[in-house]
């Protein structure tokens, strides 16, 4: 089928060339015309490193022409961070046609945002939107076009928009990533299994000294410690509570289960594979990370702001998050995601679930 993969960062190349190899037809779309006219000058080629070794894939189509790239796909992924969701949504919107499938990995109920661009632009009817709990590929570029995958996504519970329309939507994003998609309801499920959130604020916030100290430090192998885990264990556990208050059941995918190699979202060793690659040994600037302005500034928020409607405690959520505006110097709960800045803080639980599993009207 036609796949339609939208940005150029580290996931767009990996979905790029594994769907390629798995014989699907990918347009890919780039913002910046240059770099689109640099990748086809260099032969429109990826190469993809991972445990098979090397192979390279032809991209169909690499384009800075989102509407060319949308037309006609019938999955149109999005792996671009969350704070690039809405200026995409809006682009992506007037484009839209009747049996796409839009789809976030992850979300940040970012799906919510692509469907309410779509219904402001008369173009919902027939779309369903999507998201999941990760990236589907722990990836990172090696060159200007390869990139190398230490893990896929083996499990990705997924929710859908609006959930009568599941049954389709799974079908499509099935075909793409085939025995990886589980059902976990509606999109706030979805979201509500995003691991960012609570991986990254932890490890950044009490990791700050060696992150500023050290030209590159590796947050997942040195700055993941017993002291920790136990943190982001007991963060984890609120975010498995609210799911619980709105009566999403389980598996809730706790992170605990990726650190003992247990069943989650990835391959079993894919955190020992991540760090032995030396990819995430990286320089960290703590006030322009996505790890703060994406994991802490709009995916704490948003899990806060689930939490209050849901009345739940989140202490944890709420002390990263402040102590993530304190470094940065900015009010997390005004700039990040909520239900207010989402325009469905006057919603009760049950209203909100309706909307999601029936649609705009």
């Amino acid at each position: 089928m036609k796949i339609a993969v939208l940005g150029g960062g580290n996931g767009s190349f990996a979905a790029a060339v594994d769907f390629t190899l798995a014989g699907h037809e990918v347009a890919l779309a780039r913002r910046d015309q240059a770099d689109v006219d640099a990748h086809l000058a260099a032969g429109g080629t990826i190469e993809r490193i991972d445990g098979k070794g090397r192979q390279t894939a032809r991209i169909a189509s690499i384009t800075a022409d989102i509407a060319a790239a949308v037309r006609g796909a019938e999955l149109i992924l999005c792996p671009t961070p969350a704070f690039a969701q809405q200026d995409l949504a809006r682009r992506v919107a007037p484009l839209l046609e009747p049996g796409q499938v839009v789809y976030l990995p992850p979300g940040t109920f970012g799906s919510y945002i692509f469907a309410k661009a779509a219904h402001d632009a008369g173009r919902a009817k027939g779309v369903c939107f999507a998201e999941t709990g990760t990236l589907p590929w722990l990836a990172r570029k090696q060159g200007p076009y390869e990139v190398r995958i230490s893990g896929r996504g083996v499990r990705l519970p997924t929710g859908v928009f609006p959930l009568v329309d599941k049954a389709h939507a799974l079908d499509v994003i099935g075909r793409a990533f085939p025995r990886a998609i589980e059902d976990c309801g509606d999109i706030l499920s979805g979201a509500l299994m995003n691991a960012g959130p609570i991986i990254h604020p932890p490890l950044i916030t009490m990791n700050a000294g060696p992150l500023e100290h050290f030209d590159r430090w590796d947050i997942h192998k040195e700055g993941t410690q017993p002291t920790i885990r136990r943190v982001t264990d007991q963060l984890d556990a609120e975010r498995m509570a609210i799911r619980e208050a709105f009566g999403y059941g389980a598996p809730h995918f706790p992170l605990a289960d990726h650190y003992a190699k247990r069943a989650w979202m990835y391959e079993a060793e894919a955190h020992d594979t991540l760090t032995d690659s030396g990819d995430w040994r990286e320089r960290i600037v703590l006030t322009r990370h996505r790890y703060m302005l994406e994991d802490t500034r709009i995916g704490l928020s948003f899990l806060i702001s689930c939490a209050e409607l849901a009345g739940v405690a989140a202490p944890l959520a709420n002390s990263f998050l402040a102590i993530g505006s304190a470094i940065v110097g900015e009010d997390f709960m005004k700039t990040g995601r909520t239900l207010t800045t989402l325009g469905v803080d006057g919603m009760s639980k049950d209203a909100l679930q309706s909307l999601l599993a029936e649609g705009f009207a």
